[in-house]
């Protein structure tokens, strides 16, 4: 017997690294020993402390009851305090935070909440995949913004002017971006809350990667007026390696956070309250700990560039975030090409740019999450591979 998955699920289909990571599993389980340099999943761990908070708060009897809806009070304080002292922006941790379970969960919760078959949503290309998918399962209707090297990976503000925005309800924003690398800066989130503020557009930023090789955190919410049409999602998952506790964030007017939390608060319950103590330790690292996982990164950084140029690859030393975005050879027809012929030939994966739309066809994704002897390897198997 077969149930009919609902139309819905036409509309997407499995994440390209679910698929990708089978392919590797089965090449593995024949004995050749594949080195994945695709996905941004961080090795290094979390602080001590974290750790250790974790561990003293899972001690407690009474910390493994149902949680609130809306997170504990230390957690909403320590993100609050977090946002100040960073990204100079004031939060009121009662109802201007709502802590999530991973900002991916907070995605598909604010498509759910104002997105429906009628609306249009302006989505980044190239750009995170999950944008597309969790906007396409409202039944919304995806218009590309398209980004190009040309213009730094921003959008153009132009030519967005020149469609019928009349429709267009929401517009995802990732800055600093996923997979280009790109940063932005205080003048560009002023255009763009000028820009939803004009339209009646609600803006989201995804704001993962602003502690990675990045020495001036910036937010959205930084910019005045910004909360009047804008959220920003935010995670430890890679500012703090801690992607499998799963911990984010929405930040926002308490309108917009009140109508997200009556979606969220019907599809799953509090997190695990250890994992929320140790979350808030987590948000209060001290600059040398963000100073020494940075400066790991930077080696790492320097070994991807190496490793890319010996594909010939072009790229800007000048990324933030734990990916080194690239563009291929023009003898490559496209970087799935390039991609597949390296994992064949070499045993290394690295991440064809076309899975984050048409832009990225031409170009490559280096994940950094990797010891510095995992990069030198793929280095000397890339060398022999090509000679």
């Amino acid at each position: 017997m077969h149930i009919q998955p609902a139309s819905r699920m036409n509309l997407v289909q499995e994440y390209y690294f679910s698929t990708k990571l089978k392919e590797i599993a089965a090449m593995q389980s024949r004995g050749i020993q594949v080195i994945n340099l695709g996905i941004g999943s961080p090795d290094l761990p979390p602080s001590p402390e974290t750790i250790t908070t974790l561990g003293e708060a899972a001690q407690n009897p009474k910390n493994h009851a149902y949680q609130s809806y809306i997170g504990s009070p230390v957690l909403r304080e320590a993100f609050a305090n977090w946002y100040h002292t960073w990204y100079g922006v004031t939060l009121n941790p009662a109802n201007e935070i709502l802590p999530l379970l991973g900002s991916k969960e907070g995605i598909m919760h604010i498509a759910m909440t104002y997105l429906e078959a009628g609306d249009q949503v302006l989505v980044p290309n190239p750009g995170y995949p999950t944008y597309r998918s969790a906007s396409l399962l409202t039944g919304a209707t995806i218009v590309d913004y398209t980004l190009s090297e040309e213009n730094d990976w921003l959008p153009d503000f132009e030519e967005m002017e020149k469609q019928d925005l009349s429709r267009v309800k929401l517009m995802w924003v990732n800055y600093p971006h996923m997979p280009t690398g790109a940063q932005a800066n205080t003048e560009f989130f002023e255009k763009l809350i000028a820009f939803g503020k004009k339209h009646n557009i609600l803006i989201v930023n995804d704001n993962p990667y602003s502690f990675i090789l990045n020495d001036k955190p910036l937010s959205i919410l930084s910019v005045e007026g910004a909360k009047d049409i804008a959220l920003e999602l935010n995670s430890l998952s890679k500012s703090h390696n801690m992607a499998g506790w799963r911990i984010g964030m929405l930040g926002g007017n308490p309108n917009f956070i009140a109508d997200v939390l009556r979606f969220k608060s019907n599809m799953d319950s509090g997190m695990f309250l250890p994992a929320q103590l140790a979350a808030a330790k987590a948000l209060h690292n001290p600059p040398e700990w963000y100073d020494k996982v940075n400066t790991i990164y930077r080696e790492r950084q320097q070994k991807v560039f190496e490793l890319l140029w010996r594909l010939g690859c072009d790229f800007s030393e000048n990324q933030q975030g734990m990916f080194v975005w690239a563009k291929i050879p023009s003898t490559y027809k496209d970087g799935y090409t390039l991609s597949d012929e390296i994992l064949q030939k070499a045993h290394v994966f690295i991440t064809p740019g076309g899975i984050f739309g048409s832009q990225g066809n031409n170009y490559i994704r280096a994940s950094l999450c990797s010891d510095v002897s995992v990069f030198e390897e793929s280095i000397e198997r890339v060398t022999l591979a090509l000679q």
